[in-house]
């Protein structure tokens, strides 16, 4: 696990400064919200990114919702500018108005990090401590199915949302209940090191890669993986490194160990497609997040892509999607509202 990036698994990332990430542990909190994420930065960081993982708490030691003892935690230190901090959600009495979740001193803690400019998320019920801390007055955000009216009814001035996996507003992210903790993690990671490498985390933690409900719901980088064909898995790794280079079948047949024949046969028959149609739907995804980016066109687009004609490029988006590439970048493309 320590070894991953030795592994072939390359980071793709846009982040190259390395990210402190706090998970900030609070009474009766919830080990699945508070390990899923964790696992998820932990991977991401023995995959090359540059994250740095601790866990605070006002207290020295913190008993789970499930019974087991946290002990030792950091104390809660000040944190600066793109620092991480994520809240678990726990097991409490949202309905009652009035025990706080928060002692003072998380409170004010929560309330200086976000003025120094950190990105604050939380899992689940964790969204209560935020608002606790005044963090979702004004802001659109996101708990568990079950929490969503009381969180409204509680902090009515916050922007409540409902059937969404996580929200992202400004540098505050929400997610909903439990697991949906994991895809808001690798959100995150996504914003930070790009779609590509994100789903290398999920592909490697055996997760699908869910979006937020406004975006696409699959990722070409986990589709057609679900077999057990080693050598096409090997073929599609080199290509998912080398998107936008021209890459030959001879090529791709002695990283596979098998002859171009056989290695068509065994794409086709693992995949449904052919190892260039899988190279140009690689391409296809990669043209949908670049297109998010309005500062670029579509020719350029193409171009970063790999697709040496740009009609050619049109001609496969539409067939596609059914629409000019740039209707749908604009329409679709991964919204990242977070101010980096």
């Amino acid at each position: 696990m320590r070894d991953l990036h030795h592994q072939g698994l390359t980071l793709f990332g846009k982040q190259s400064e390395a990210r402190n990430v706090v998970f900030v542990v609070l009474p009766q909190v919830h080990l699945l919200d508070l390990s899923g994420p964790a696992q998820v930065f932990d991977t991401a960081r023995c995959m090359g990114a540059p994250y740095t993982l601790s866990y605070s708490s006002s207290q020295t030691q913190q008993i789970s919702a499930q019974g087991i003892v946290l002990a030792e935690p950091s104390p809660l230190a000040p944190v600066a500018v793109d620092d991480l901090i994520l809240l678990a959600g726990v097991d409490w009495d949202f309905a009652s108005h009035e025990k706080p979740l928060l002692d003072q001193e998380t409170r004010d803690w929560l309330s200086s990090a976000a003025k120094a400019g950190a990105h604050i998320a939380s899992v689940c019920t964790g969204a209560f401590a935020l608002a606790e801390a005044g963090l979702l007055d004004g802001r659109r955000c996101t708990t568990h199915w079950s929490q969503t009216s009381v969180l409204q009814a509680r902090f009515p001035k916050a922007k409540v949302l409902e059937n969404v996996l996580f929200v992202h507003d400004g540098r505050l992210t929400t997610s909903a209940g439990i697991a949906s903790g994991i895809d808001m993690a690798l959100g995150l990671v996504e914003q930070d090191q790009g779609p590509m490498f994100a789903a290398q985390v999920a592909r490697h933690l055996v997760v699908y890669l869910r979006r937020n409900g406004s975006q696409p719901q699959s990722s070409i980088y986990l589709e057609y993986r679900t077999h057990l064909h080693s050598g096409v898995h090997q073929a599609q790794d080199y290509l998912i490194n080398h998107i936008a280079e021209h890459v030959t079948l001879d090529e791709l047949a002695n990283i596979a160990g098998i002859s171009t024949r056989g290695l068509n046969r065994a794409f086709k028959e693992a995949t449904g497609l052919t190892p260039i149609q899988y190279h140009q739907r690689l391409r296809i995804e990669l043209a949908a997040t670049l297109l998010s980016n309005p500062a670029l066109r579509v020719e350029e687009v193409a171009l970063q892509c790999g697709f040496e004609d740009v009609r050619h490029f049109r001609r496969l988006w539409q067939r596609q999607f059914g629409a000019p590439p740039l209707q749908r970048g604009h329409r679709f493309a991964f919204h990242r509202s977070v101010e980096r």
